[in-house]
């Protein structure tokens, strides 16, 4: 798989703080990648680099072989890297029909590229309905976003990301505020929608039930540092990674869990 995103060298100080300490790292096309850490370990700070929300104090990130480092988050959105965020960003006051079509509003402009997108139809009615139904929204189709259910806003603010065809995608804590009943379906739909669209997906998460069962791969940070790089077990039992991050106590019991199943 060839590499889509790839950070040199980069790091972020707020002052004395250093929130992201020389990260060097490289994400391969239609990988799923999940990003674990403590709180305030860099993770968010990293997604907001990506997406030009923040802005490296020193090194450069490249989106399919191009310099982003400098350019703003509307222009890295029209280029193919989207995110949803932790507490989801609604048009409370609309319909999640309605926010959808916000959604695509981001990328008419671009015309170009809504041409040539291969599962979009110019009409962005159509395409508006075609997420509904890959996102199970269907019967809260005309329901005001600020009514909907946590898990079901989760649903759509993913699926606003998803309207305008993203080559990367961004999850910040997709599974929380969901109850444990529900998060499983709510991946398991995200998850199925990135394989049809073909979406490289990073994702915040500090569920490791959630990381285990989804990911191809983990990045664990440490305060500003990744502090593992490998497959989902491999990671999860690095030494630094149980002491840091997840504690042995809740790694064993969780992957024990997980191969159970």
């Amino acid at each position: 798989m060839s590499v889509i995103l790839e950070a040199r060298s980069v790091s972020k100080s707020f002052g004395a703080v250093t929130a992201a300490d020389n990260i060097n790292v490289r994400i391969e096309s239609d990988s799923v990648i999940g990003l674990i850490g403590s709180n305030g370990a860099g993770k968010t700070t990293f997604l907001n680099m990506v997406t030009g929300y923040l802005k490296p104090t020193s090194g450069c990130i490249c989106f399919d072989g191009r310099d982003i480092t400098r350019l703003g988050p509307r222009l890295i959105t029209r280029l193919g890297i989207c995110r949803s965020f932790q507490i989801p960003q609604l048009f409370d006051t609309l319909s999640v029909r309605d926010n959808l079509l916000v959604g695509i509003g981001i990328v008419v402009s671009a015309e170009k590229r809504w041409k040539q997108a291969a599962t979009i139809s110019s009409a962005p009615a159509e395409a508006v309905e075609r997420m509904i139904k890959r996102f199970d929204l269907q019967p809260y189709r005309d329901m005001l976003a600020g009514t909907l259910p946590e898990g079901v806003r989760k649903l759509l603010d993913i699926a606003m990301a998803m309207i305008v065809q993203p080559r990367i995608l961004l999850l910040d804590e997709p599974t929380s505020g969901v109850s444990a009943e529900e998060k499983f379906a709510l991946m398991d739909l995200v998850m199925e929608a990135v394989r049809k669209q073909r979406v490289t997906v990073l994702f915040v998460e500090h569920d490791m039930e959630i990381v285990t069962r989804y990911t191809h791969r983990v990045l664990a940070f440490s305060e500003g540092r990744i502090i593992a790089d490998d497959e989902p077990e491999a990671a999860l039992n690095d030494p630094e990674v149980r002491k840091y991050i997840i504690g042995e106590t809740l790694h064993v019991k969780r992957v024990s869990d997980h191969a159970a199943t």
